[in-house]
């Protein structure tokens, strides 16, 4: 697919949405895959917008390309916010899960959904630049996180 580039606010994320959202038709992904994988690419953006851009003085843009192949739909998003690796997030364990929200710490939810709702997630930092890759599968037998 085309490459998608929006600047880093909030007003992207319907474009993103809708990037998303025809990505996943032409995946061929059912319902549930299309919505997990919406939800992990609009927790991950916003987080880029919100935090990876906040402490930093350029005019943020969001790269997104989206790749699909013969085994998996592939959403690469790049920035060049603040350097911020999701995989190291502290993440709320399961314990906190359970509690009432507001009783929970606050912080760290957006990011589990994210990884939790991708069958795999990569991160690179690339000279000034984040990578945020989101994997689907597109074949249900193959879905590691998404049953």
């Amino acid at each position: 697919m085309q490459l998608l580039i929006v600047p880093a606010t909030l007003d992207s994320l319907s474009k993103i949405s809708e990037y998303v959202m025809t990505a996943v038709a032409a995946a061929g992904l059912d319902k549930k895959a299309a919505y997990r994988c919406r939800l992990a690419v609009d927790e991950i953006t916003t987080n880029i917008i919100t935090y990876g851009y906040s402490q930093v003085d350029n005019e943020g843009m969001l790269n997104l390309q989206a790749d699909i192949d013969e085994q998996a739909l592939t959403i690469s998003i790049e920035d060049t916010g603040l350097a911020y690796n999701p995989n190291q997030a502290q993440l709320p364990d399961e314990e906190q899960l359970k509690l009432p929200l507001e009783q929970r710490s606050p912080g760290g939810l957006g990011v589990y959904l994210a990884l939790h709702s991708v069958d795999k997630f990569l991160y690179e930092r690339i000279g000034n630049k984040n990578r945020n890759i989101l994997v689907m599968y597109r074949l249900k037998s193959n879905r590691s996180n998404c049953s």
